[in-house]
């Protein structure tokens, strides 16, 4: 019989490094997949996934078993994926010139599969509405979830939610009408 996630993290906080890694294991593709879809870099959700779980380990004290262990992750992760972007958008400044020209050079969206229509549409969408949708509609995240894992209101989540929708249907019928 498998452990629960609350007995593990109980475990975790008194010592016990298998549990931690138990935890680690049975949470390590999600959060590398919600950490890719929230960066699109391989690399980078790589480490932030790493992050996440560094900083798990950190706070497991501060995991009350009020919400399930994986929305308390999803927490830890959605908000290294955020402070990852705000550095990030510190660097912009530094790479504009680079982002210009790269732009010039992507693929054209006909040479692109839908996956990675999607991914590059998700890109461009501002960092919590990506959140808000990443969590909702490809994790299955219901809205109460997502609020509780992106630590805002269930209305919150619902307009981002709205607002993501509708810009990724644009965006997606910008990228097919260039076809």
């Amino acid at each position: 019989m498998r452990e629960t996630d609350a007995a593990l993290a109980r475990r975790s906080r008194e010592g016990d490094a298998a549990a931690f890694e138990l935890l680690v294991r049975s949470h390590q593709r999600m959060i590398h997949s919600l950490t890719y879809r929230m960066t699109g870099s391989p690399a980078d959700a790589e480490d932030l996934a790493q992050e996440t779980f560094l900083r798990a380990y950190e706070q497991l004290g501060s995991f009350r078993g009020e919400a399930r262990f994986s929305t308390w992750l999803y927490r830890i992760a959605i908000n290294a994926c955020l402070n990852w972007r705000q550095r990030e958008n510190r660097r912009s400044q530094v790479y504009a010139a680079w982002a210009e020209s790269a732009e010039a050079l992507q693929t054209p969206a006909e040479a692109q599969s839908p996956d990675e229509q999607v991914q590059t549409a998700l890109m461009k969408l501002p960092p919590k509405q990506r959140a808000a949708i990443v969590l909702t509609v490809c994790d299955g995240l219901d809205h109460r979830e997502a609020a509780h894992a992106l630590g805002s209101s269930v209305a919150t989540v619902a307009w981002r939610v709205f607002a993501a929708k509708a810009k990724l249907k644009r965006l997606l019928a910008k990228s097919r009408s260039d076809e």
